[in-house]
């Protein structure tokens, strides 16, 4: 494939990943409507966001198995359209347990998508420019977010919450169809090199010890769910924290809670960037950087919701906005850096259900839960001790990643 070709793959995976989370990350905007309309309670809203992430947990291993094994683009452009289309059938809800399994079936789309779309970008550009490659890639995160919880939250509080959910389902459906004639990769063979030279088949117990006894990606994988259950929480409290706290209607609350989210922008590709510069340096700089920027982040988290309000603590929430993000590119390209290339898709894919598991199911309830017994504010100053974490996991990860790089 040509780099024209290879970028032109990149921009549809980049805006079907930015729909994918304005699909996911929606609903948090619509808390305030969907309390007054179903009576529901701060954990019940926290719930809404963890369907997604339990249903990708339960259904993301035979997601990726059927990535890695058929085909990429067919897998991406079916789960798509499934993702797209619960989204649309949230906004037909009535009760709080349809809208809860119309937000489960949006998981079940989505439980694939990373995975596949991780293993197409691995392929198509070279390792020594995979981590600056993910994290363009996943800019398209915080910018889908923030769109979705901006836009959700204007479109909610003008013409009603059941119009939000229809506005960002559609354009990820006409994505979908687009995706599916986008030419594929072969299969890759999971073969090894035996000492005579000659290609053999790799046995079950080769497989499983790719995972099970890889050290860096144990490491790698357990600090990225501490990770992603700070930015989660951030994701789905931000929004009701400037409107309890600030005082501003959820339509400014959405807004502002979005400007602090969009500039992961800067935040991801910067990461990546860095990361694969002191990589030229530091062989395990893949681990070091996000070990540092975790570190970085848990120290922003405790000055800005300890000691700040106002101004100052919204200016020190845009620097967590770009910090805590910077992980991601580093510690997905890990994952596809010490296992066979055969194996890329399920790799992410043992990454996101342990992040799932860990951080995103958890994150909204733990801290909604939280909220209903002390207050929001008392439930966001937990966040720095999971970013102190990540930040010693992926430090003693470096020790091992020289030796479980694939080769």
């Amino acid at each position: 494939m040509t780099q024209s070709q290879s970028w032109k793959v990149f921009w549809l995976l980049f805006l079907l990943y930015m729909f994918d989370y304005m699909d996911r990350m929606v609903v948090v905007s619509l808390f305030p409507f969907l309390k007054q309309d179903m009576g529901i309670t701060d954990a019940q809203c926290g719930l809404l966001v963890s369907a997604v992430y339990w249903s990708i947990l339960i259904v993301s291993f035979p997601a990726s198995v059927l990535v890695d094994r058929w085909s990429r683009t067919r897998s991406i452009s079916i789960m798509a359209a499934i993702w797209s289309m619960a989204t649309l059938a949230c906004a037909f809800t009535r009760t709080f347990s349809h809208l809860f399994t119309a937000r489960a079936v949006i998981g079940v789309g989505e439980a694939g998508y990373a995975p596949g779309g991780t293993a197409m970008l691995s392929n198509y550009f070279p390792q020594e420019k995979r981590a600056r490659i993910l994290g363009l890639w996943n800019a398209s995160i915080p910018l889908g977010s923030a769109l979705g919880i901006g836009l959700g939250g204007f479109v909610a509080h003008h013409f009603g919450w059941r119009h939000a959910f229809g506005l960002v389902a559609l354009p990820g459906l006409v994505l979908a169809i687009l995706f599916y004639f986008v030419r594929d990769y072969p299969t890759v063979r999971l073969t090894k090199k035996a000492l005579s030279g000659e290609e053999t088949k790799l046995r079950f117990s080769d497989l499983t010890r790719q995972f099970t006894h890889n050290r860096t990606l144990v490491c790698n994988n357990l600090a990225f769910a501490l990770n992603v259950f700070v930015t989660t929480s951030l994701l789905t409290w931000l929004p009701t924290y400037f409107h309890r706290f600030d005082g501003l209607a959820m339509d400014a609350a959405g807004m502002k809670a979005s400007s602090i989210m969009i500039l992961a922008i800067i935040g991801a590709p910067l990461g990546g960037y860095l990361s694969d510069a002191w990589m030229k340096k530091r062989e395990n700089a893949r681990l070091l950087f996000p070990a540092v920027s975790s570190v970085v982040t848990g120290i922003l988290l405790w000055v800005a919701f300890t000691f700040l309000r106002g101004n100052a603590q919204y200016g020190v929430l845009f620097l967590i906005g770009i910090s805590a993000v910077a992980f991601v590119p580093s510690c997905v390209a890990v994952t596809q850096d010490v296992v066979h290339p055969g194996l890329r898709a399920i790799s992410l894919s043992l990454n996101i259900i342990i992040q799932h598991l860990l951080g995103s199911s958890l994150a909204p309830v733990v801290i909604g839960r939280l909220s209903d017994a002390y207050g929001l504010d008392k439930a966001l100053t937990f966040l720095p001790g999971f970013a102190f974490l990540a930040g010693v996991l992926l430090f003693a990860g470096s020790f091992y990643y020289k030796g479980d790089l694939f080769t």
